[in-house]
């Protein structure tokens, strides 16, 4: 942990607050003590804090969770570590959600709490140095709960969420299932001025289409079989909110066109009913089709196209930006840890290099039920190679971008390792440390290769 590293101490008993104050300020961080939510509230949105130490029960209406909720909204790399002495499953997986590093239970190891200090520290020194690096000192790399990533790409997502989240348009996000397209449309409502309202999202694929009617519109008693009573439907239920439209691509004709008017008019009218509701309501729609393609089809309306896309996100596939792997990992891992109980408290390098150079056809999806497999078979407190499911760590793709195995035939070696060197370099993010372990070469070696192919 670099030295005048600034750590915020919370805790309504005095004498506690003073004392793991003093004890922290023996590692070289200067530490601001505090006795209140109120006034830890007021430090983290007022100025830089690079780790925050605060009790999970406080005096007041403010806790330890609104602590790090504010703290990371203000400045999403203040690493928060929570002491508690009453630790649940829920209340960690809850306090790991929400994107703390770790937590403590009463009473406290202070030789425990400086080490997790420090290696909180160090990654905190490590992301700055990486922005500085960049020259990116202005950009917080997860600028939104639960949404992840330093790639470039996702930066220009973030950039793209801060313009539109407190805007009242539709949003179109499109990619492979998997991605996390509804994590994208949480964050923009969690951002808006409706983020005290609803948030309800519908899979338009996993309805029939009176079921979708219904579960979109609501209905009154009797209108079909099986409909013993009256209901809402989202429409009127996420009044003042946001609904999420998931797979929209996969909405039967005749529902887009009842949609399209719902959301021109602002006027629902429940299956079986004559009297019409009046709903104020954000749509945010997502799709892992070509909709532009659809609609050349005629599978998709052209009108409700253009009105369903007032803005468009597009998130990539996780293969297309594999340096942000390590970002999910270490969030997954920690979520696993906290949900099972598990000690497990890291990965190593060789694990994490074969997890970056494999394709994840599932996406985000998938690499989180593999690190959740892997904590829960996991004897050590590091994950290794030997962790890793046997479909994933034996099976090697070929670099993005390089030929099909088998039309490899007259391809000179340096031409395959320079291509293999180049698509490594993209696919890392320029990290050309971790191009290095991937490609199982020295990092003086890969120097020179990039030298001598003129890269």
């Amino acid at each position: 942990m670099s030295k005048g590293a600034v750590i915020l101490v919370v805790d309504d008993e005095r004498d506690h607050a003073d004392g793991i104050a003093e004890a922290l300020e023996k590692l070289g961080a200067k530490a601001i003590v505090v006795y209140s939510g109120q006034d830890a509230l007021e430090i983290v949105r007022g100025q830089q804090v690079d780790i925050v130490v605060t009790d999970l029960k406080l005096g007041g209406e403010i806790d330890g969770l609104a602590i790090l909720e504010g703290a990371k909204k203000h400045n999403p790399d203040t690493e928060v570590i929570l002491i508690t002495a009453y630790a649940t499953i829920d209340t960690c997986k809850e306090a790991m959600r929400r994107g703390a590093y770790d937590y403590l239970v009463k009473p406290i190891d202070i030789d425990q709490l400086r080490t997790l200090v420090a290696q909180a520290g160090r990654k905190v020194s490590r992301i700055t140095e990486r922005r500085i690096e960049s020259g990116k000192t202005d950009k917080a790399y997860f600028e939104f709960e639960w949404v992840r990533g330093k790639s470039p790409t996702m930066e220009g997502i973030f950039e793209v969420l801060r313009r539109v989240a407190p805007a009242n348009i539709s949003v179109l996000i499109e990619g492979e299932s998997g991605t996390g397209k509804e994590l994208l449309a949480r964050a923009i409502h969690n951002n808006s001025p409706r983020a005290g309202r609803p948030f309800r999202p519908v899979n338009c694929a996993g309805l029939t289409e009176t079921l979708l009617e219904s579960e979109l519109f609501g209905h009154i008693k009797g209108a079909f079989t099986g409909a013993a009573g009256d209901r809402k439907g989202l429409f009127e239920i996420a009044d003042k909110g946001t609904l999420f439209l998931d797979e929209i691509g996969d909405m039967p004709l005749n529902m887009q066109a009842k949609l399209l008017r719902v959301i021109e008019d602002g006027i629902v009218v429940p299956v079986g009913s004559h009297k019409s509701v009046v709903v104020d309501v954000r749509v945010i729609s997502a799709t892992n089709h070509d909709l532009t393609k659809l609609v050349e089809e005629k599978k998709f309306r052209q009108d409700l196209y253009f009105r369903i896309k007032g803005v468009s996100i597009l998130v990539p596939a996780l293969r297309d930006r594999a340096e942000d792997i390590p970002v999910f990992v270490e969030y997954f891992l920690k979520e696993a840890a906290a949900e099972t109980g598990s000690a497990v408290t890291g990965i190593t390098d060789a694990a994490e290099t074969v997890l970056m150079n494999y394709d994840w056809p599932g996406n985000i999806r998938q690499l989180r039920n593999c690190i959740r497999t892997m904590v829960v078979m996991c004897d050590a407190d590091m994950l290794d190679v030997q962790d890793i499911p046997p479909e994933i760590a034996q099976r090697r793709q070929l670099p993005a971008g390089s030929r099909a195995a088998g039309d490899l035939a007259g391809v000179s070696l340096n031409e395959l390792e320079k291509q293999a060197i180049i698509d490594t370099l993209s696919k890392t993010g320029d990290n050309r440390e971790k191009a290095a372990k991937i490609l199982g070469i020295g990092e003086r070696t890969l120097y020179r290769k990039i030298k001598e192919y003129n890269l």
